[in-house]
């Protein structure tokens, strides 16, 4: 059932979502931690602070750091970017996308039309959601120069799995980010998606992105500045969970990934 989505004010409730994650006041802060650990199983012991009463608000703790030991860097050329589970993974076939059952989108819808989708005509394509539970920072899954970034306005659909297989075009049409990287293997895009209650993504290099939410797409240009990213560095961060799509050129490794499979950051994709 997704009807509902529809018809609710999907940007009003983010930005209440985004000023209650903020709240300091420490009553507050701390039950709602504590029922937010309780409820979804969050394995506080992987955590620099391990205790709720430590984080300055919600999203202070949703946002938090892992011990250096909790994750190890394969020495893979590509890693996984974060932790999560495997929505779909495989080719592009013919600039085409697939979501889940019937449901395809295209490479040019989810670039919002770029010059550069077509470099992504054919391809591997790998989507991975970040359930609450999750640890929410983003990393670098290959060392990559950063070229451009797109901010992308749009819905705010839940990206669990009941509205991925619901939601025609759903990560087309959502609010996203596109990061495009010039790397070994060629161009590669990296798209953070948003959702409800998901209305704020950051990176490294401009900060918060959204809010504010803008109504046309937002284009920044990073040739010229040599900003560039090692495999395993933060790239950014979800303030609350949802998903990440990577896209890659054709190429002979392919992406070793298969749909619902449980990745963990640093793990080897090829």
């Amino acid at each position: 059932m997704t009807w509902w989505q529809y018809i609710i004010p999907q940007h009003a409730l983010s930005m209440l979502m985004f000023r209650l994650a903020r709240i300091e006041n420490t009553g507050f802060k701390n039950k709602f931690i504590h029922w937010f650990v309780n409820a979804y199983g969050v394995d506080l012991s992987e955590a620099v602070r391990e205790n709720v009463e430590e984080y300055q608000h919600f999203n202070d703790f949703f946002t938090r750091a892992l011990k250096p030991t909790a994750r190890n860097i394969a020495a893979s050329d590509i890693i996984c970017p974060v932790d999560g589970s495997v929505s779909q993974a495989g080719n592009i076939s013919h600039a085409t996308i697939f979501q889940a059952k019937n449901h395809y989108y295209t490479v040019a819808a989810l670039l919002a039309g770029d010059y550069r989708a077509d470099q992504f005509d054919a391809g591997f394509f790998a989507t991975i959601y970040l359930s609450p539970k999750d640890y929410h920072r983003i990393h670098m899954p290959y060392d990559g120069k950063l070229l451009a970034m797109d901010y992308i306005p749009g819905d705010l659909f839940s990206v669990n799995q009941t509205t991925v297989e619901g939601v025609t075009d759903l990560f087309a049409r959502n609010e996203r980010v596109v990061c495009y990287f010039q790397t070994e293997f060629g161009l590669c895009a990296f798209v953070l998606v948003g959702a409800i209650l998901v209305g704020s993504m950051q990176t490294v290099w401009a900060g918060q992105i959204n809010p504010p939410y803008q109504k046309k797409v937002q284009h920044f240009d990073y040739e010229n500045q040599n900003i560039e990213l090692k495999k395993g560095e933060e790239l950014g961060r979800f303030n609350m969970g949802s998903t990440v799509i990577m896209l890659m050129p054709n190429q002979q490794n392919r992406l070793k990934l298969s749909a619902a499979q449980t990745v963990r950051m640093g793990e080897a994709l090829i």
